[in-house]
């Protein structure tokens, strides 16, 4: 059921485009179930993991690099899956009421929300480091698309490539510092690696790992100074900003850092990096948001001083590990409980606010503090939510926020008889620093609900007097804000359930065999230090509150003067500059340029290879004899060549080219390869056809007279890659260390793939991967093509541009055979061919043929029709998407590739038996067909996709 909870959310993503036929319902409502299944099941597993249970779930991918896709929930999992899931159905909940159903793209919105929920629970369930890194990137591009939903608006845009820059920065980083992390292990598994601390300690590596997964963790989290990307993100639509920043997307990077405390948490620089980071970015966040008169970049400063708080606090958490299995490292984890719970307590408090500020934007059409005010009578519901979730923010009593404020207190009071690192002194300003910034904490708050709700109305600023919000709007906010008071008075219904298993997942050092952490939460506990700190924080935020707008630390942003979002623009300026000078030295727009670069880079790069490597050995003993044929095919094909680039049209050259091909197709004939021959033939035949209708397009070829040296220099460079060439294949045959695997092939493909062709059984079984990644390859590239030719051909009838001697474009039509004969022939030619084709697609497995050349042949018949009645009749008649028919290819070889997993198998493993049928009697059946098909309709579609798209298609299928 894990693969379940990941995997729905993306075939759910693509079943919702789908109802676009069901115009009068909003996508919304097919889309909230699925979130609302995924919490109440989790929900079912809690006793279970209560108990010490963990729910695994493993399917072998990549096993020879260490790569499974296995997924494992444990108590910090559930935590966060529970967080996703279950505000990810309110957020969906709210977005149907909150977006226009006939202005908005709301399927395109539903989709990246959708793939987004799915990366985000990828990264909290995934044990393999290299699968979470996956779904870690995958979370930056959805959350891009999220943000620059409204993507006509210019800050959207950069709010958008702001977040992907620095998020996508921070993963790569990561991605480095779980590779270092294998390379001292030998796996991928954050489980094993755990277990491995006593390699880890001693390795070279353990520490740059430590800090680059922390970059990771600290850019998605928007720590200090990585923040800058969080305000610009408030573009996004509100329930965008709603899932993101307050369960989703910025809890990500506290994720890590808590699943990797096992690991790090016993490093002095571990507690220091961490702990400070965060306490900056909870002072830092605190002063700024003070500073803001939009409510959104208000609540975007808030999270990151929020964020900064939970980060502070596993950093000081982490100095359990100094102490396994006594009382002193109880007394510390005590940070990482407050941790946990704040966790919770900040995505219900900030989901409340930010859907709040939503229903204020959505009914007066303003965030601006400066034009808002007395809105408590007009919106009393939407004020009583904002009162809860600020009130939880600012950690008043009863509220849940108050408690884990109060635990924070705790930590940072006790950190101060933490002496492992003699630094006593300076532990105590984590006290000092926590306390003034929960005074900007506490200020920000007031200003938020009270300058917002409270005061005079100003009906002049607002375009219409604002009212209270609809009950579709209010239900998800008022949800949440109960929830602030039902976990203030009760908190002690998440200790048992989540907040005690998260902590054994992350102190499961400090536990003995069978022990487990007993939590135990109240609203009071006496008139102790922390409570006289609260009265010490609400006594002066009271005090600066009322000051608001008088003192200078309290003035709003100023324009000028430096700022780390002014640094970034100007780095980000200067790597455009600078990437611009360098590639405008070398893309001169000149082909000739570019394959000079490339040639002569393969020279040096293979030539000092080969001077310099040991063991290098030329040829083989002994060659097989060289038949009067083969060398009368081989001066043919060396005199096509040589008249090449002398040709004196275009046409003549690729004439030339062709039948150096088809000289290949006899040699391949006379060397009995007859799956490569035919697939030569055909190739050949697709790409003259095409490279023929290209030239409809092209200016008439002017040759100018070149200098000498470049003469001498294009000599020169060819002869040196035929050389270079000749060189490698000659090393190849006679300095391989290992048995040919040609034997392996031969003995194994009926036994283990079910085929008696080779070659088909390597293309689609022993080499799916390479098979599999040349569709995709190929698809992208069919795609671009289209793109790029519809945009820059105008619509209208079939027609060429080319360049008269004057160089100014003229308009031609597209030549149409007249020929009858042809015409007759024709369509009895592509009828036997079309047929043939099947043949070989249907008995590839056993015999010459497969998916491939079946697809070619295929498009040949269809190149054929095309040549004697013109695309746009081949177009209309047909009336076939060949971009669909390519999709529907990819994703078929996909499944089938992805099918095996049903079966516990690897990626892309094939199962064949024999079976009686009915007619057909004994027949074998294997998997390897249905991604052959796959191939089949890919190649098809990519082929004929090109022809129709160049060869002057109008109709655009």
């Amino acid at each position: 059921m894990l693969y379940a909870v990941v995997l729905l959310p993306f075939l759910f993503a693509a079943i919702v485009p789908l109802t676009k036929r069901w115009h009068s319902l909003h996508p919304g409502w097919a889309v909230i179930p699925l979130p609302t299944a995924i919490f109440l099941y989790l929900l079912s597993l809690i006793p279970d993991i209560r108990a010490g249970q963990l729910h695994r779930a493993e399917a072998v991918w990549a096993p020879s690099l260490g790569i499974d896709f296995g997924l494992y929930l444990d108590g910090l999992s559930m935590l966060f899956a529970l967080l996703i899931s279950g505000i990810g159905a309110l957020v969906v909940l709210y977005s149907i009421f909150y977006l226009n159903k006939r202005m908005e793209a709301l399927r395109q919105f539903y989709v990246y929300l959708l793939l987004f929920m799915g990366a985000m629970l990828g990264v909290v369930l995934s044990d393999n480091m290299m699968v979470l890194y996956g779904f870690w990137e995958l979370t930056s591009i959805t959350s891009f698309l999220l943000i620059a939903f409204w993507h006509r608006r210019e800050r959207s845009r950069y709010g958008a490539l702001k977040s992907m820059l620095i998020t996508v920065f921070g993963g790569l980083a990561m991605f480095v510092g779980f590779l270092m992390l294998y390379t001292m292990t030998g796996t991928f598994s954050i489980r094993e690696t755990i277990n491995e601390l006593d390699v880890l300690a001693t390795g070279k590596l353990f520490i740059p790992a430590m800090v680059l997964i922390l970059l990771g963790a600290f850019t998605k989290s928007a720590q200090f100074p990585f923040h800058i990307w969080l305000p610009d993100a408030m573009e996004a639509p509100t329930p965008v900003s709603a899932y993101l920043h307050s369960a989703t997307m910025v809890k990500a990077g506290l994720y890590l850092v808590a699943r990797m405390s096992p690991i790090f948490s016993g490093q002095e620089s571990w507690f220091w990096i961490v702990s400070v980071t965060g306490l900056v970015s909870l002072l830092y966040g605190s002063l700024k948001a003070i500073r803001q008169t939009d409510l959104k970049a208000m609540l975007a400063y808030s999270t990151i001083s929020q964020l900064g708080l939970i980060m502070c606090l596993l950093g000081l958490g982490s100095a359990a590990a100094f102490y396994p299995g006594t009382v002193e490292g109880m007394f510390f984890a005590a940070a990482t409980t407050a941790a946990i719970f704040h966790i919770i307590n900040h995505a219900i408090f900030k989901g409340t606010l930010f859907m709040v500020v939503g229903i204020i934007d959505h009914e007066t059409n303003t965030r601006d503090l400066r034009k808002l005010g007395g809105l408590m009578s007009m919106m009393p519901i939407t004020f009583t939510a904002a009162l809860a979730g600020t009130f939880s923010m600012a950690g008043i009593p009863p509220f849940n926020g108050f408690l884990s404020k109060e635990m924070f207190f705790t930590a940072v009071l006790n950190i101060q008889q933490f002496d492992v690192l003699h630094s006593e002194t300076w532990l105590v300003l984590f006290a000092v620093i926590a306390w003034i910034a929960s005074i900007f904490t506490f200020v920000y708050s007031m200003i938020l609900v009270f300058k917002t709700f409270a005061g005079p109305f100003s009906k002049d600023k607002l375009n219409a007097r604002p009212h209270e919000a609809s009950l579709g709007l209010l239900l998800s906010p008022v949800i949440l804000a109960s929830l602030t008071l039902v976990f203030g008075f009760f908190p002690n219904i998440l200790s048992s359930t989540l907040i005690e298993p998260a902590m054994a997942s992350v102190h499961r050092n400090l536990l003995a065999a069978g022990e487990q952490f007993a939590v135990s939460i109240h609203l009071w506990h006496g008139w102790t230090p922390e409570v006289f700190m609260t009265i010490g924080v609400i006594a002066v935020g009271v005090l600066l509150y009322m000051a608001y707008g008088r003192l200078r630390i309290m003035d709003r942003e100023r324009d000028g003067g430096f700022s780390l979002d002014r640094l970034y623009d100007r780095l980000l300026r200067i790597l455009e500059q600078g990437s611009n000078r360098i590639t405008n030295t070398y893309m001169t727009g000149s082909k000739r340029h570019y394959l000079l670069y490339i040639f002569t880079f393969l020279i040096i790069a293979l030539g000092s290879t080969l001077i310099r490597a040991d063991g290098i050995h030329l040829g083989m003993v002994e060659y097989a004899p060289v038949s009067f044929y083969e060398i009368i095919i081989i001066v043919v094909m060396l005199t096509a060549a040589l008249f090449v680039p002398f040709a004196n049209s275009r046409v003549v050259a690729i004439l030339f080219t062709g039948a150096v091909g088809y000289m290949v197709t006899l040699l391949f004939v006379i060397f009995r390869a007859p799956d490569l021959a035919l697939t030569q033939m055909i190739v050949e035949t697709v790409s003259v056809v095409l490279f023929l209708i290209c030239f409809r397009f092209f200016p008439r070829l002017k040759k100018e007279a070149a200098a000498v040296s470049s003469k001498v220099r294009n000599i020169m460079i060819s002869v040196g890659v035929g050389l270079v060439m000749m060189f490698v294949a000659l090393a190849a045959i006679g300095s391989s260390p290992f048995e040919p695997i040609s034997e392996y092939f031969v003995k194994e493909s009926y036994h283990a793939a079910g085929g008696k062709n080779i070659v088909n059984v390597i293309l689609v079984d022993f080499r799916g991967f390479d098979t599999l990644f040349e569709i995709m390859v190929l698809g992208i590239a069919t795609f671009a093509i289209f793109s790029m030719v519809k945009l820059r051909m105008e619509p209208g009838p079939a027609s060429a541009r080319v360049n008269d001697m004057t160089g100014a474009a003229r308009l031609i039509p597209y030549p149409k055979s007249n020929d009858v004969i042809l015409k007759t022939i024709t369509k009895i030619a592509a009828a036997i061919i079309t047929i043939f084709s099947f043949h070989l697609f249907l008995a590839g497995h056993n015999s010459p043929g497969g998916g491939f050349v079946g697809a070619l042949m295929a498009s040949a018949a269809l190149i054929l029709l095309a040549v004697s009645f013109g695309t746009d009749l081949l177009s209309r008649v047909l009336a076939v998407n060949f971009r669909m028919v390519t999709a529907t290819g990819l994703l078929i070889a996909i499944a089938t590739a992805a099918g095996s997993f049903i079966f516990g198998a690897p990626f892309l493993s094939h199962a064949f038996g024999h079976f009686y049928l009915p007619i057909l009697g004994d027949t074998e059946l294997a998997t390897a067909v249905l991604f052959d098909l796959g191939v089949f309709l890919a190649v098809t579609g990519v082929t004929m996709n090109m022809i129709l798209t160049i060869g002057g298609d109008r109709e655009w299928n």
